[in-house]
């Protein structure tokens, strides 16, 4: 209890207080509980929360709506560059929404036919690059929690915070039956199973910054952790980092 009070209280002084901000990388695999951690500890921390993998799924819904072919490099190129990608808050659910040239695509890209689509879309390497770039540039004055397949090791290698998220695949596949039917979407486990399969397959095989661990990330299997567990976990990475940068020499306590 004292420790989980110390953090509150650590949390309070940290955005009250002018400090040099940091990034926060959370990778791992799909339905493993990043997303929503990352949006848990944003808040807390009065953080910026880029969701990276809404941002490939809103291009794979492009490519979908457009009948761009993915062997055509031009069409590729061309179509990237009618995308713009940008996030909006929302008042309703306290949380950013997608959107794909002004236009809200939160839910749309969350369906089961978009999680079908989104890994070969993302293994294209100038799509990677377009995105790596977008992403960049939205997280260049730091105060930002991103969620990814690469972000600590290709869009910010020197993030000050670094963790490798996983989980064990029924787990998953449990978790993200539920949100599909939180959205009144109902499919199949066999289906889901098979779909975090293939994506795992290619999200780890791929050529162009393929997911893995980077060496110096914590790593955290959230088989058996509650999110909230899962957002202690990593404010207490973040307090830390935050303290240390800022060379505060005590420890902030009640």
């Amino acid at each position: 209890m004292a420790k989980c009070q110390n953090l509150v209280v650590s949390l309070v002084l940290l955005k009250t207080a002018k400090m040099r901000k940091i990034v926060i990388a959370l990778d791992g695999y799909s339905a493993c509980g990043k997303s929503s951690t990352a949006k848990l500890v944003a808040s807390q921390l009065g953080y910026t929360y880029i969701d990276t993998g809404a941002m490939y799924r809103a291009v794979t819904l492009y490519f979908y709506e457009n009948y761009i072919e993915l062997t055509n490099p031009k069409a590729i190129a061309d179509a990237l560059e009618k995308i713009d990608i940008t996030f909006r808050f929302n008042p309703n659910t306290q949380h950013s929404d997608t959107y794909l040239n002004n236009l809200n695509v939160e839910d749309e890209i969350r369906k089961m036919y978009i999680s079908e689509r989104v890994s070969p879309v993302s293994a294209i390497a100038e799509v990677r690059r377009a995105m790596v770039r977008q992403q960049q540039k939205l997280g260049k004055k730091r105060g930002v929690v991103m969620d990814g397949r690469d972000i600590g090791t290709t869009v910010f290698p020197d993030a000050e915070v670094k963790v490798f998220m996983t989980a064990d695949l029924y787990t998953r596949a449990f978790r993200r039956q539920k949100e599909l039917i939180e959205k009144d979407e109902i499919v199949d486990l066999d289906e889901i199973l098979e779909n975090l399969k293939t994506r795992d397959r290619i999200d780890t095989t791929r050529a162009e910054s393929p997911l893995k661990k980077a060496e110096d990330a914590h790593f955290l299997d959230t088989t058996f952790m509650t999110v909230d567990e899962q957002v202690e976990y990593v404010l207490q990475l973040a307090t830390s980092s935050i303290i240390k940068i800022n060379k505060i020499e005590k420890p902030l306590e009640i």
